[in-house]
């Protein structure tokens, strides 16, 4: 009996893992994505770049963890983030057996400010990624990955752009996204079957001499696009 008392809580005799949580963070600069990184301020990689993250605490969720994390190490507060993938590799934290859960979000470019352990947090540009700590160059490609492939099924990436854009502001987030150059003409004519943009009312009051709208502005229409999901399967193919 005195044994079981003396017992620490959460204690079990067969060896466990510790849980960890990893943010991929994407924003759009107008031109190109870029990804958020923070430095460590503490070992194992003191001075390295890597992605926001931490342990989980006993008493929260993955998600919870996540987003406490993310807040403390950017003051970052994304409204939803997404689990894409769990790593799961022996070898792949010095300190100790570690799995992690890795999400990733698409926000607004905003400021960012490192704290907790991180000494400094900044936005990277695609090609300025510099070489990440632990296996989080994996996390990264992985993460590309699971972008890549949401946005052929989800209309991922309005959350980027203004609540108004014009089809050449849609046209370079695509690209970015999936690293490809489309034909404009082409990638209009897609965008505007798929029936879930709507002009916008500002159009009528921007016309040239031949009566034409300069610089057309398009919304994008969330209900048209969940009413198009419960008809049909839906893969936005370019």
């Amino acid at each position: 009996m005195k044994e079981k008392e003396e017992q620490k809580e959460y204690s079990y005799k067969h060896p466990h893992p510790a849980v960890t949580t990893d943010c991929v963070i994407f924003c759009f600069d107008g031109k190109e994505l870029n990804v958020l990184l923070v430095q460590r301020g503490v070992e194992p990689f003191k001075g390295a770049w890597a992605f926001p993250g931490g342990f989980l605490h006993m008493d929260e969720t993955a998600n919870q963890c996540a987003l406490r994390e993310l807040k403390e190490e950017t003051n970052l507060s994304p409204e939803h983030l997404e689990q894409f993938h769990t790593f799961t590799d022996v070898d792949r934290d010095p300190r100790e057996r570690v799995i992690t859960i890795a999400y990733f979000a698409l926000v607004k470019k905003r400021e960012v400010i490192g704290g907790d352990d991180a000494t400094v947090a900044k936005w990277f540009k695609m090609n300025e990624i510099p070489r990440l700590a632990f296996d989080h160059d994996f996390i990264f490609r992985k993460a590309l990955t699971a972008l890549k492939e949401k946005i052929h099924f989800e209309p991922i990436g309005f959350e980027l752009l203004d609540e108004e854009f014009s089809m050449p502001d849609l046209q370079r987030l695509y690209e970015a996204i999936l690293d490809v150059k489309f034909d404009r003409r082409n990638f209009q004519k897609k965008m505007i079957q798929m029936d879930i943009l709507e002009e916008s009312p500002s159009n009528e009051k921007n016309v040239n001499k031949t009566g034409r709208s300069k610089n057309k502005k398009w919304r994008f229409i969330p209900q048209k696009y969940e009413d198009m999901k419960r008809q049909k399967a839906f893969r936005l193919e370019f």
